[in-house]
């Protein structure tokens, strides 16, 4: 039997060449995860990454009802994350549970 819903998991890994100090990635990352939070209304955090200075590592996750909307809120997930930091994104890997 196939599971009534999905979750649609996302992580991008991020330079931010700027950033000299953890102090200054904290404020980098909660920005973002806050943003990423109020606008979709998904489960954001920083992941891995938590004691290099200019590499943001974070992941997302959200419950869909399919892949169409999977696919769809990943996109924008991805054009968002593009459009509200200076960083640039390294790596961005999707996959559907």
């Amino acid at each position: 039997m196939e599971s009534p819903v999905r979750v649609a998991v996302m992580t991008f890994r991020l330079h931010a060449p700027w950033v000299h100090s953890l102090k200054e990635k904290r404020m980098v990352v909660k920005s973002l995860v806050t943003r990423l939070q109020n606008h979709f209304h998904i489960s954001a955090a920083e992941v891995d990454e938590q004691d290099t200075h200019q590499i943001i590592e974070i992941g997302t996750a959200a419950i869909v009802p399919d892949s169409a909307m999977a696919d769809h809120l990943m996109d924008e997930l991805s054009a968002f994350v593009e459009s509200n930091t200076d960083a640039e994104i390294l790596e961005e890997c999707r996959e559907l549970r």
